[in-house]
């Protein structure tokens, strides 16, 4: 499908530690419905892997940070794709053999991380995606993203108090 473009993968980051920016890679293996080997965020949950356009991390580049690839705590960095334009339920390919399940259009940020406190603002709660794995393999940077097949605004494995929670604080948002 050409609706969301085709894209790359920029960086492939990963930490052992949740709340902290991810190190920078040039590739991964992705587990089977967990996640990233060796990464923090891994687990049997709906959101085992997340992603961020490079466009967005450019967009707080504008405003004065000096930020980059997996300051967000994004394990894949992307480029030349309209994430936001993808439903939940979206299947992705990375490479010839990764397939990820788009699982999740943002995050309530419950605390406020040090890019919020620094700019008063942060692009990962609005323009990160969550996806599951649905086929492992290996992610390296240069790998080509592509939109398999279009979601219904559902996933098997997101649970209806994420969704809530999530529209909740969307609702409040000015």
């Amino acid at each position: 499908m050409t609706w969301a473009g085709a894209g790359e993968v920029v960086s492939v980051n990963t930490s052992v530690r949740k709340t902290v920016r991810k190190t920078p890679g040039q590739a991964g293996r992705l587990i089977f419905d967990r996640g990233f080997e060796g990464d923090a965020h891994a687990g049997d949950w709906h959101r085992q892997v997340s992603l961020l356009a490079l466009e967005s991390i450019e967009k707080m580049v504008e405003r004065g940070l000096r930020v980059g690839p997996g300051d967000f705590a994004e394990n894949i960095t992307t480029s030349g794709i309209d994430l936001m334009s993808l439903p939940v339920g979206t299947v992705l390919s990375i490479g010839d053999e990764v397939r990820l399940e788009i699982s999740q259009i943002g995050k309530v940020c419950h605390i406020r991380c040090a890019i919020f406190l620094q700019a008063g603002d942060c692009v990962m709660p609005r323009e990160g995606l969550f996806a599951v794995v649905r086929a492992p393999g290996d992610v390296r940077v240069g790998d080509r993203i592509a939109v398999v097949s279009e979601g219904d605004g559902t996933c098997d494995r997101t649970p209806a108090e994420a969704i809530a929670e999530f529209e909740a604080e969307r609702a409040a948002q000015p």
